[in-house]
């Protein structure tokens, strides 16, 4: 198999340079190819994903992305090239660009009890639409202004003052996430399927939602399906997580519920994610870029080693993920400060901590 290994910015190299002896020390026959994305290609040739990169993902198997840098608008114009700020590009997000560009329409968070074993979980979060959907105005466009001028704090400032987004449900979207999502209970051994949404409020988009799956679900009469308000769902989490087994969600409430299950599950240097599709993929730690961080030697690679368990198991190396697994969780388990990152109360480097790993795998 090829893995084309994308470092990105801040801690990506960091964490991705600890952790990819892990592959070798397992056994898993990767070829791997090295390619470059994020903030330093936006600021040297104003696109954050060159074509060069985009040849490597077309000739490569999957990809291994370490963390990339994103800013606002205001900061990625002052960033861009001297040389194009006559007819700037617009910046777009790597990560928004990997997701459409490949067809990624499926964010899968495991969330796992690497300490005590008593819950084992999954967020799948929609990839494509939802709130994050780039409907974002501001000012209204006039024919949207239409319908959002009746609120009275739009009418009171006025169409330049007010700002629209627009959540973005579409029967295509929901329905390729949910038989995504039986499929994933099916071959993962869940029994129960959840449902984040608010129907209470959100009628329209949630009547749509809730007519999917439910018509989906009479295919599977053997898992149990229900649909949960996101709020109330979050506080079960936190508070119950061991009744979950697959949980779905559209683009915003995913991302805002599957850190919460990395906060649940010991913090973002433990979460994986996978980015899945009909054809490509990508799998990245969650945690962000920490630009600060950066050459410090303080960041936890164990969310990219558990990243790479996430690849392995993909792709049909089941053995080699397990062993993986199992290593991190004594590692964990085990807490010897010079074996972990301080963020899980320790005092070891990056290096270090992706060491005892490793020595864990050899064991």
């Amino acid at each position: 198999m090829q893995l084309a290994v994308l470092p990105g910015d801040g801690i990506g190299p960091d964490v991705i340079n600890a952790a990819l002896p892990v592959i070798e020390t397992v056994g898993l026959p990767w070829a791997l190819e090295y390619g470059d994305v994020g903030w330093e290609c936006w600021r040297s040739g104003g696109d954050p994903v060159p074509p060069q990169t985009w040849e490597l993902l077309g000739k490569t198997d999957t990809c291994l992305l370490g963390a990339i840098t994103s800013k606002p608008a205001r900061e990625a114009e002052q960033e861009q090239p001297t040389r194009l700020r006559v007819n700037p590009p617009i910046y777009r997000s790597p990560v928004i660009q990997l997701r459409q560009n490949l067809g990624l329409y499926a964010n899968v968070r495991p969330i796992r009890d690497l300490r005590n074993d008593q819950f084992n979980f999954v967020v799948i979060r929609e990839n494509t639409e939802g709130l994050y959907a780039g409907l974002d105005f501001r000012p209204v466009p006039a024919d949207l202004w239409e319908h959002v001028r009746v609120h009275p704090n739009a009418a009171d400032s006025g169409r330049e003052e007010t700002a629209a987004t627009i959540r973005l449900q579409t029967r295509t979207g929901i329905e390729r996430l949910v038989r995504f999502g039986f499929a994933y209970a099916h071959s993962h051994g869940f029994d129960r399927v959840t449902v984040a949404d608010k129907p209470n409020v959100l009628r329209a988009s949630s009547t749509l939602l809730r007519g999917i799956v439910e018509s989906i679900a009479e295919e599977h009469p053997e898992i149990e399906v229900e649909i949960l308000n996101v709020d109330a769902l979050a506080l079960w989490m936190v508070t119950r997580p061991e009744r979950f087994g697959v949980i779905l969600a559209e683009n915003m409430f995913g991302d805002i519920l599957s850190d919460l299950g990395a906060g649940i599950m010991g913090g973002l240097g433990l979460a994986p994610s996978a980015n899945l599709g009909s054809s490509g993929s990508y799998f990245e730690p969650v945690h962000g870029s920490a630009p600060k961080m950066a050459g410090t030697g303080r960041a936890n690679p164990l969310a990219t080693i558990l990243t790479i368990a996430e690849i392995a198991e993909h792709h049909d190396f089941p053995r080699e993920a397990t062993t993986i697994r199992s290593a991190v969780r004594t590692v964990v388990e085990r807490r010897h400060s010079s074996d972990v990152t301080y963020d899980l109360g320790g005092t070891a480097t990056t290096t270090a901590a992706a060491n005892a790993v490793l020595k864990e795998i050899e064991r």
